[in-house]
């Protein structure tokens, strides 16, 4: 759908709103792209206020779990912390399909050793890699 290259020593967490602001799925009769997924899953590093924040403003259902430290804090605020977040295993569950597909991506050696000096060449290698995962049977 869609993904952003950015520096090694980046983290994943503070790029999710970029991701989600690339996404473009075209409709099948034209109209309009949709640019909200139904469901977004991510592991705990994404449990950030911006992050929560964002996606109960564009009314995207997540399942992120929350961390040991964040869940005391905002029960040592009682009422004022909030409520807990919605977790559902079953759904946490599914997220090894995402990280046995970026394993299949690092299968291909020119993206898994970055031979490629400039960002937009390496962003072609990892489209051509995802497009060959994508058709292939």
């Amino acid at each position: 759908m869609a993904f952003l290259l950015t520096p090694g020593q980046w983290g994943d967490a503070p790029q999710l709103v970029e991701v989600l602001n690339r996404i473009r799925v075209a409709r099948p009769l034209g109209g309009r792209p949709r640019t909200r997924p139904d469901h977004v899953g991510g592991d705990k590093a994404y449990s950030s206020r911006r992050n929560r924040r964002y996606l109960r403003r564009r009314h995207i259902k997540h399942t992120i779990p929350e961390p040991k430290d964040q869940r005391a804090h905002r029960k040592r605020r009682g009422s004022h912390g909030g409520r807990p977040t919605g977790f559902t295993k079953e759904i946490y569950r599914r997220r090894n399909e995402v990280e046995r597909t970026i394993n299949r991506l690092k299968n291909f050696r020119a993206v898994a050793t970055r031979y490629d000096k400039r960002a937009y060449l390496f962003h072609g290698t990892v489209t051509t890699a995802a497009i060959r995962l994508w058709l292939r049977p």
